[in-house]
């Protein structure tokens, strides 16, 4: 299972969802890297859909897009990853 995380402008908690295979989350990460790349069209809305929790929906504007990233959460560590940027190497 992957995750994508959201860190919104003046928003203390990330957002996130989750995806079974690599290909859908690396497509939704390039899709909000190019919104947020596109200055003349910031007012795009983006939309999410999660595929652990079915009725789990988010909408947010692009503009508000601060940093978005992607991990995998591991069933052997028990998901031991924490939410959030982190310069652990």
């Amino acid at each position: 299972m992957y995750s994508l995380e959201l860190s919104l402008r003046y928003s203390p908690f990330p957002l996130s969802i989750q995806k079974k295979a690599y290909e859908e989350v690396i497509k939704i990460y390039d899709e909000i890297k190019d919104a947020m790349n596109n200055n003349e069209n910031n007012q795009k809305l983006i939309e999410l859909k999660c595929e652990k929790v079915q009725d789990k929906l988010i909408a947010v504007r692009a503009q508000e897009v601060i940093s978005v990233q992607i991990y995998e959460k591991s069933a052997v560590a028990g998901g031991a990853k924490r939410p959030g940027f982190s310069l652990d190497i």
